[in-house]
């Protein structure tokens, strides 16, 4: 069944201009924890020149790519593979690699793991941050409190503990860019 999301609707094109300047020229980007499959084909359609190779641990939501994937036909957009962050298998050959809205609503070890077994040089991740110095949005605040109570490993992360797990694993300083809804895209490089 073909899943569909308000939010990938909504943030699609922010999240796409906002990759014109950083993405590769050429080869694959990996997308870890692809969801309902939107992006993936919003994403392919705006960057023809890349290889796009969507993924996620669930299977339903891998039968919606999948789904999402036939209709557009496009030659850009692989079929979605079966990759979980927090797991042991090692991730494809890619250039990049983005995340949308995974860390938050994944254990700890789901970023860690991203961090671990990431190719390439440049990793994106798309979502809400909590930053030292930066007051927070009060909707975050609530976002962060809704996820905890449905799952204590889960939560909004602080932007300089993803940064210094980045730092550990052989990453850059995150490039941060401001995006609507309060909401990041950060950028390392290795």
């Amino acid at each position: 069944m073909k899943r569909e999301s308000p939010a990938a609707q909504r943030n699609r094109d922010p999240i796409a201009e906002a990759l014109v300047p950083l993405l590769p020229a050429r080869g694959v980007v990996l997308e870890v924890a692809s969801g309902s499959g939107e992006h993936a084909v919003h994403l392919a359609r705006r960057f023809p020149h890349l290889l796009w190779q969507p993924s996620d641990p669930d299977g339903e939501a891998r039968a919606s790519i999948a789904l999402y994937v036939r209709e557009a036909g496009l030659p850009n957009l692989r079929p979605p593979l079966a990759l979980d962050a927090a797991g042991e298998a090692s991730f494809p050959r890619a250039e990049a690699v983005l995340c949308i809205n995974m860390i938050h609503i994944a254990p700890w070890a789901a970023c860690e793991g991203l961090f671990r077994k990431a190719p390439g040089g440049l990793l994106f991740l798309y979502g809400p941050f909590f930053r030292d110095g930066v007051l927070t949005a009060p909707s975050n605040l609530a976002f962060d409190q809704d996820l905890r109570e449905r799952d204590p490993r889960w939560g909004v992360r602080r932007l300089e503990d993803v940064a210094a797990l980045a730092a550990r694993n052989g990453w850059g300083s995150p490039e941060v860019t401001e995006m609507p809804a309060n909401n990041l895209l950060v950028a390392f490089r290795r």
